[in-house]
């Protein structure tokens, strides 16, 4: 990867991920998806003819370089949507089925792989650290509607608990007891195999998903059936919530989000005699690189008119540009875990991206101007993340999470002595 000039460089990755496409792909793909949908205005045939005639990878470029909103008619194009489907990233997935409406993404859905569809969930179907029951049902429905097959591997696939979330969200369920022949079942309860009775929570509620997921899983999938049954009459939703939330951030942490007690750490006070160390030697640590759930194969070119840690960016090595990638995108998504925001909505990495940005820039004109080194050296020798925390300490107002301020002295065991090393903490340093 050649340097090129501050005034046009982009930092393209497409060859550091496996889940990016090459840039020869890249480049066209914006262009063939309009040029394929204004023939399709004209000729459906033809259209659906010139997609077919491209690879499977050059196709789902197509797709995932398109505006969102193309995305479904592109899709509608493809002869083997089941071929392209699984090849799209999970977060551009679960962009594309809100943005059709997940209701009407079904069909989509009953091509996802079991990977895909948990990660839908996970990103979308959570506000802050809590189950939203709501965005929870409409990917049920969406699931019970592209058909028995997809319910039942997405309700194995998903976490137990959240299914037992789904389940007390809308019902309660009674036991016949045995022998107990003066006993009369509850009033308006739904029975399967005449033990367990379902009586709706709310007399409005639309079961029909729910009842089609339980005689799915009874036919199918007794054992989780029974599971689900008991876990609604014995378990507490506090205790099922907190597990659920386990499971879901070691599958975050996959994607590359970080816990939120470890994203906090990006907003902790640092000392103000100690904003402007720099350590005295580049850093030194292996690259750290994941599958990304977004489809990106560049940073914004620098400009003048841009952020300073895209000017110094362009300076960098290919190598060390590499290395930045990855960890100033793995620094928008703890802003973006931090904050809360919903992982679920497709502007959230564009807007986390620009607050990293320019806050880390901040950071880094403020080292630079104080040690008397260059921006591109400041770089070299000092983390993203810490060039962040600092920019907050700067100027804090409005840039912190109102609703959690971490304390001065949590996290001391990852202390920020050294800020050439990884880690990060959100006490006092």
């Amino acid at each position: 990867m050649a340097v090129e000039s501050v005034e046009s460089v982009e930092m393209h990755i497409s060859s550091q991920s496996p889940s990016l496409p090459g840039m020869e792909i890249q480049n066209k793909s914006l262009v063939a998806a309009r040029q394929l949908l204004k023939l399709a205005e004209r000729d459906r045939a033809q259209a659906r003819n010139e997609m077919r005639n491209l690879s499977d990878e050059a196709q789902v470029a197509v797709i995932c370089e398109a505006p969102i909103a193309m995305r479904g008619r592109l899709l509608e194009l493809a002869e083997t949507p089941e071929a392209l489907v699984p090849l799209i990233p999970e977060a551009e997935l679960c962009f594309t089925c809100k943005h059709l409406g997940v209701a009407d993404a079904s069909w989509i859905l009953g091509y996802a792989t079991n990977d895909q569809i948990v990660a839908c969930i996970d990103l979308d179907a959570w506000t802050g650290l809590s189950p939203a029951m709501a965005k929870l049902d409409g990917w049920i429905a969406a699931l019970a509607e592209a058909g028995d097959e997809s319910l039942l591997r997405a309700s194995q696939a998903m976490d137990p608990e959240m299914v037992a979330l789904y389940l007390r969200d809308h019902a309660d369920v009674e036991l016949k007891p045995s022998g107990d022949e003066d006993w009369q079942p509850p009033e308006g309860g739904q029975t399967i195999e005449g033990q367990f009775y379902i009586i709706a929570r709310n007399n409005n509620d639309d079961m029909a998903p729910l009842l089609r997921l339980l005689r799915v899983l009874f036919q199918k999938d007794y054992w989780l059936y029974f599971r689900m049954m008991q876990s609604v009459r014995e378990e507490s939703a506090a205790e099922i919530s907190d597990w659920a939330l386990r499971w879901r951030t070691n599958r975050l942490e996959d994607l590359g989000f970080p816990s939120w007690d470890r994203s906090m750490g990006i907003y902790g006070h640092l000392r103000p005699d100690r904003l402007a160390d720099l350590p005295a030697e580049t850093i030194v640590t292996e690259q750290s690189t994941w599958d990304l759930p977004v489809w990106i194969t560049s940073l914004p070119a620098a400009s003048e008119q841009g952020h300073a840690i895209f000017r110094a960016v362009a300076e960098l090595e290919s190598e060390d540009r590499a290395r930045f990638f990855y960890s100033f995108l793995s620094l928008a998504n703890r802003v973006a875990v931090a904050d809360r925001r919903d992982l679920g909505d497709s502007e959230t990495l564009p807007e986390t991206m620009e607050k990293a940005a320019s806050i880390a820039s901040r950071g880094l004109e403020f080292i630079a101007l104080e040690a008397a080194v260059t921006p591109v050296e400041v770089l070299r020798r000092t983390r993203v993340d810490h060039l962040f925390r600092v920019g907050v300490n700067l100027e804090p107002e409005g840039v912190r999470p109102t609703f959690a301020e971490p304390d001065d002295d949590d996290d001391d065991d990852e202390g920020d002595d050294d800020t050439g090393t990884e880690g990060s903490a959100s006490g006092s340093t």
